[in-house]
């Protein structure tokens, strides 16, 4: 089986933690990974954001291949500007495919501005089509704080036309199933909940000094740690908030705590693109929190085990999250999580049993969970130990096969009219 996988507008190989890198990264690549361990090739069709990197690599085994498509200049750009490159993109697949022989048996896009660009292969090559939205923009302007943060209906109409034209959507928890159907009248026929998962052989507990001595945290301070993109999405401030209130209880003076988030640049100027991270640094300052909030800018996913197993809780904030991979690859570190009751978040973190789920955007009822796990290391503990378990059932090949028989359900019903042994694929 063949399929082609597009990621229109975020590589899959992209160091995490930038402004348009995260859960999305991380799931396209394990897919694509564990995929091929399954004997399924896949070609990852994304945006070359660099003319310095090289335009087919073949970083996740198995034969797969990360295919950069030049489509309008070779540089990071803002999403706004990138739907206007979308048939370049298209272009540059087919040039692509048709000088080296490729047919495919499947497209499965990722986000909406894939799947507009899908529409176009699947009618190029008459194959069915799956769909992962990833975030819904109706959801994303329900908690938008800015009119910067609202997204405008050019996006709106591009994740319903998808709903028409895809064969299956894969939701990523029963919430996501729900927006769907009742947000924007989605055929329930269509969908299947699969959730992400998690590696593994990757994301285990690891001994918390031997970690923290990677990591550079000194073995006596208790560490809150926050994992993600530096957007207003994330509930940073809510977080940082969290910690000057907890700075008033004169119960943590017995417990050094610090607070280290992982994800944009810290060097970045207030002129850059993101300048959540300048706004949020100058929170930090006026709230007389320098000593105790660590920025330490983006992180590769191979680092991530070590900075989940030395802290002693992961916080998850987010105003809105379809599934949260922070969350589950911490549970899988043994690290308990506390996390904002949305999304899939209210459906991955147990509340009591693997971590907290409080409300959205409240500091103090935040902080009050956070100095509970400081002060009871008895409690940090068992809810990690739980966590741990829960995250054995999200296993990538557990979550790879459920997604291979989706596709094996299209082939099945397919009425493509051409034999099989015409579908062919050249690794050449």
């Amino acid at each position: 089986m063949n399929v082609a996988m597009i990621s229109y507008h975020t590589c899959p190989l992209a160091t995490l933690g930038g402004k348009d890198t995260g859960g999305m990264n991380v799931y396209v690549a394990e897919l694509t990974r564990f995929l091929g361990k399954a004997g399924i090739h896949v070609d990852v069709f994304t945006r070359s954001q660099d003319e310095h990197v090289p335009h087919v690599l073949h970083n996740l085994g198995y034969g797969n291949r990360v295919v950069h498509i030049p489509a309008g200049p070779e540089i990071p750009l803002p999403k706004k500007e990138l739907a206007s490159y979308l048939p370049d993109f298209v272009q540059g697949i087919l040039n692509f495919t048709n000088s080296k022989g490729l047919r495919y048996d499947l497209i499965h896009s990722h986000y909406w501005m894939s799947g507009v660009a899908a529409e176009q292969l699947k009618s190029a090559w008459n194959t069915p089509l799956i769909h992962m939205y990833h975030t819904l923009v109706l959801m994303k302007n329900r908690v938008a704080r800015t009119p910067e943060e609202v997204e405008g209906d050019y996006r709106l109409e591009g994740e319903r036309r998808i709903l028409q034209i895809a064969d299956r959507i894969i939701a990523a928890t029963p919430a996501e199933q729900s927006q769907l159907e009742f947000l924007y009248g989605a055929n329930s026929k269509k969908l299947r909940v699969i959730p992400p998962g998690v590696d593994l052989s990757r994301f285990y507990p690891i001994p918390r000094d031997e970690a923290r001595e990677v990591v550079g945290v000194p073995i006596k301070n208790r560490m809150i740690l926050f994992v993600g993109r530096i957007e207003p999405l994330k509930g940073l401030e809510t977080l940082i908030r969290a910690v000057a209130w907890m700075q008033q209880s004169s119960e943590l003076v017995c417990c050094p705590h610090s607070l280290v988030i992982v994800g944009g640049d810290p060097e970045e100027s207030e002129l850059s693109v993101n300048a959540e991270m300048a706004r949020l640094q100058n929170l930090v300052k006026s709230l007389g929190l320098r000593d105790f909030v660590l920025f330490l800018g983006k992180r590769d996913q191979e680092s991530l085990p070590y900075y989940y197993s030395a802290a002693d809780v992961v916080v998850v904030p987010s105003h809105y999250e379809s599934f949260g991979m922070v969350a589950l690859e911490a549970m899988a570190c043994g690290t308990p999580v506390v996390a904002s009751q949305v999304g899939g978040l209210a459906f991955l973190v147990q509340d009591g049993v693997t971590g907290f789920v409080v409300p959205d955007g409240e500091p103090e009822i935040l902080g009050n969970r956070l100095k509970e796990l400081i002060l009871n290391p008895d409690l940090r503990d068992r809810l990690g130990q739980q966590a741990n378990r829960l995250a054995q059932s999200y296993s990538w090949e557990r979550i790879a096969g459920e997604i291979k028989s989706v596709y094996q359900e299209l082939l099945n019903l397919s009425a493509a009219s051409e034999p099989s042994s015409q579908r062919f694929f050249s690794p050449i």
